[in-house]
């Protein structure tokens, strides 16, 4: 019974922690928008060339800004996208850390920080940003970074609710513990081929 009650009042504790933490996002956007109304750099997250190229140009437009790509094509044909454009390689930095979307945004998050960033361009297809945006929202938002989304058309259908809704329920558990539960993939996978 005394148990019992103890695990209630911690449900119940975690939660308002937890409910107070998410309401502070909205105060840490504000302050980044404005403190940083204009985007500092690029992020353009991988799965298709016709982002970096995207990203190519929206750099080749802003010079002064730097570029990460999130685990996109590999080294050789994402320097020559952006040379193309006119983009040096010191202005490109190329992450492979990520395996999935919330993993594009939590691999890098700490970088923008170091590097005193608070609003981004997020590039990434149309199909794809109603899902970039929950995450980014929370896992950058949650570091006080704002972000400019950039979609890049494609034939593709838009993604589910399911998928955005799970996604946004990584970047949360990311928030409370610092894992995303893609290594929960692996386990899966490994158990599956027993």
């Amino acid at each position: 019974m005394m148990l019992k009650r103890f695990g209630r009042i911690g449900v119940v504790g975690f939660s308002g922690i937890l409910l107070v933490w998410l309401s502070l996002i909205p105060l840490r956007l504000v302050m980044a928008a404005q403190q940083a109304p204009q985007p500092e750099a690029i992020l353009v997250l991988g799965g298709d060339s016709n982002r970096e190229e995207t990203a190519a140009q929206l750099a080749k437009y802003y010079p002064d800004l730097e570029v990460w790509v999130s685990t996109g094509e590999a080294p050789d044909v994402a320097h020559a996208i952006f040379r193309a454009a006119g983009v040096t390689d010191e202005r490109v930095h190329l992450d492979y850390r990520a395996s999935d979307t919330v993993t594009n945004f939590t691999t890098l998050v700490s970088d923008f920080k170091r590097e005193g960033i608070q609003h981004l361009y997020v590039v990434t297809s149309d199909f794809h940003m109603p899902r970039a945006k929950v995450i980014a929202t929370i896992v950058l938002g949650s570091n006080g970074i704002i972000f400019t989304p950039v979609a890049v058309p494609s034939q593709s259908e838009e993604e589910s609710w399911i998928r955005i809704a799970r996604d946004g329920g990584r970047s949360l558990l990311w928030l409370a513990t610092g894992r995303t539960g893609a290594s929960l993939r692996e386990v899966i996978e490994s158990r599956a081929s027993l």
